[in-house]
C-alpha cells in the first residue's frame, strides 16, 4: 500500500490565527478562551468561549467570496490556503484529477441559519436570502475548497459531530493509501459561537458555567463541569510519498493508521466502559503495524465533561494498561471544544509536536480526577526529541469514535 505523508497544514483557533501562532502558543500552554463578545450571552448562563477575534476574511478569503460564505466556510478557506501554500501544490505539479477534498463541519452554517430564520420571522419568507441554502449546508466548505483549488478528484463532506475532523482526515488518508488520489485536502471547520449554538449546548447542561477563562475548560480535573465552545478550522494536505518526493516537497509527518468505530449506545453519552473508543485506538495501532507500547503520546479528546474524560481514560487503560506511562494531553484546555474542527486542529498540533520534539501540556488540570488514571503531559515531561508515534482521538455525539496514528517523519 502507498505511504501517506503530510506536506501542508493550516490552522485558525482561539489561541492562534495561523499555523505558526497556533502551534507555538499551544506548545507554550497559552489559553485562548475569553469572555464572549460576539453577542450578549448574559441570559444563557454562559460567559466564556473559544472566540476568534482577529480574523479578517478580506485578507485571504476575499471580500466578494466571503459574502457568499458562512463563517465556518471562511475559516476552512483560510486554513486550506495556508496548507496548500505550505505544501507547494500547484496545477503544474499536481493534476487536478489527482487532487481531492474531504472536509467537514459538525453543524455547518449555524450563524447563517440563525440570521435567516430571524429575518424570516421578522420580515417574512420573501426576505430570506437566495444564498441561505448554499451558505448554510455543511458540505459547502468542501465545495468551496474544491472550487478554489480546482480539485477534481473526490469532493465530499463528513459530519460525525465532534469526530468530524478526524474522520475527514482518516477517510482522506484511505483515498491516498489505496491509490484513488495522489493529494487530498482534509480537515474541519466550525463557527457555532452564536446565540443558538451557546443556548443549545447550555440547555443540554454540557457547557462550563465558569466565569474564569483560565479555569473554564478543565480536562481530566476532578472539578470539571462541562466543555467550552470554541470555533475555528484546521486543514492538512495529505500526499502519497512518491508524489511528494517526486516534487521534492518538505514532509512534515506521516499518517500510518486510522481507526473508526461506533458505540451504538446513546445519542449524546459515550459508552461508560470506553469499549468503542478502545477499539478505535487499537485499530489505528494495528493498521500502523506497531504495538501499543510504541505510542509515545496521545492527543486525547478530553472535553472536560465528566462522562467523556472518565470514559476516555478507561479506554486508554484498556489499550495501554492501567499503569502505562504513555503521555496524554487534551489541548481543549487552551482552545475549548471546536466540535467538527476539533480533530483537525488537534491533528495539526500532534504532527507539529512530533516534528518539534515537544508535546503540548494538559492545560486546565489542577487536581487530577482519580477516575482519570492516565499519565498527563506537564512541563517536566513535555520535551521529547525521540517521540516517534502519536495518536489523536476524537469522539462525537451519536457514538462516533475516530483515531489517527501519526509517525514523526524520518527520511528512510
Amino acid at each position: 500500500m502507498t505511504r501517506v505523508v503530510v506536506t501542508g497544514m493550516g490552522a485558525i483557533a482561539p489561541n492562534g490565527n495561523g499555523l505558526d501562532e497556533f502551534v507555538n502558543n499551544s506548545l507554550a500552554g497559552k489559553v485562548g478562551i475569553k469572555p464572549i463578545t460576539k453577542f450578549d450571552a448574559s441570559k444563557t448562563g454562559i460567559t466564556v468561549a473559544g472566540e476568534i477575534d482577529d480574523f479578517d476574511p478580506k485578507e485571504v478569503v476575499g471580500k466578494k467570496a466571503a459574502r457568499r460564505m458562512d463563517l465556518y466556510s471562511q475559516y476552512a478557506i483560510q486554513t486550506a490556503v495556508e496548507a496548500i501554500e505550505q505544501a507547494g501544490i500547484t496545477e503544474e505539479n499536481t493534476d487536478p484529477e489527482d487532487l481531492g477534498v474531504i472536509y467537514g463541519s459538525g453543524i455547518g452554517g449555524l450563524t447563517t441559519i440563525q440570521e435567516q430564520v430571524i429575518k424570516m420571522h421578522d420580515k417574512g419568507p420573501r426576505r430570506v436570502s437566495p444564498m441561505f441554502v448554499p451558505m448554510a449546508i455543511s458540505n459547502m466548505a468542501a465545495g468551496n475548497i474544491a472550487i478554489r483549488f480546482n480539485a477534481q478528484n473526490i469532493c465530499t463532506s463528513i459530519t460525525t459531530a465532534c469526530a468530524t475532523g478526524t474522520n475527514s482526515i482518516g477517510e482522506a488518508y484511505r483515498q491516498v493509501k489505496e491509490g484513488r488520489a495522489q493529494v487530498m485536502i482534509a480537515g474541519g471547520a466550525e463557527a457555532s459561537v452564536n446565540e443558538i449554538g451557546i443556548a443549545g449546548f447550555a440547555s443540554l447542561n454540557a457547557l462550563s458555567t465558569s466565569e474564569d477563562p483560565e479555569k473554564a475548560s478543565l480536562p481530566f480535573d476532578k472539578d470539571r463541569n462541562g466543555f467550552v465552545l470554541g470555533e475555528g478550522g484546521g486543514t492538512l494536505v495529505l500526499e502519497s510519498l512518491e508524489h511528494a518526493k517526486k516534487r521534492n516537497a518538505k514532509i512534515l509527518g506521516e499518517i500510518v493508521g486510522y481507526g473508526a468505530t461506533s458505540d451504538a449506545y446513546h445519542i449524546t453519552a459515550p459508552d461508560p466502559e470506553g469499549k468503542g473508543a478502545a477499539r478505535a485506538m487499537q485499530k489505528a495501532i494495528d493498521e500502523a503495524g506497531i504495538q501499543a507500547s510504541d505510542i509515545d503520546y496521545i492527543n486525547a479528546h478530553g472535553t472536560a465533561t465528566h462522562a467523556n474524560d472518565s470514559g476516555e481514560s478507561l479506554a486508554i487503560n484498556k489499550v495501554f494498561g492501567e499503569n502505562s506511562q504513555v503521555r496524554v494531553s487534551s489541548t481543549k484546555g487552551m482552545t475549548g471544544h471546536l466540535l467538527g474542527a476539533a480533530g483537525a486542529i488537534e491533528a495539526v498540533v500532534t504532527i507539529a509536536a512530533l516534528e518539534k520534539g515537544k508535546l503540548p501540556q494538559n492545560v486546565g488540570c489542577f487536581n487530577q480526577d482519580p477516575e482519570c488514571n492516565i499519565n498527563l503531559v506537564n512541563a517536566d515531561n513535555q520535551d521529547d526529541a525521540d517521540a516517534e508515534y502519536a495518536l489523536s482521538n476524537s469522539f462525537g455525539f451519536g457514538g462516533h469514535n475516530a483515531v489517527l496514528a501519526f509517525r514523526k517523519w524520518v527520511d528512510d
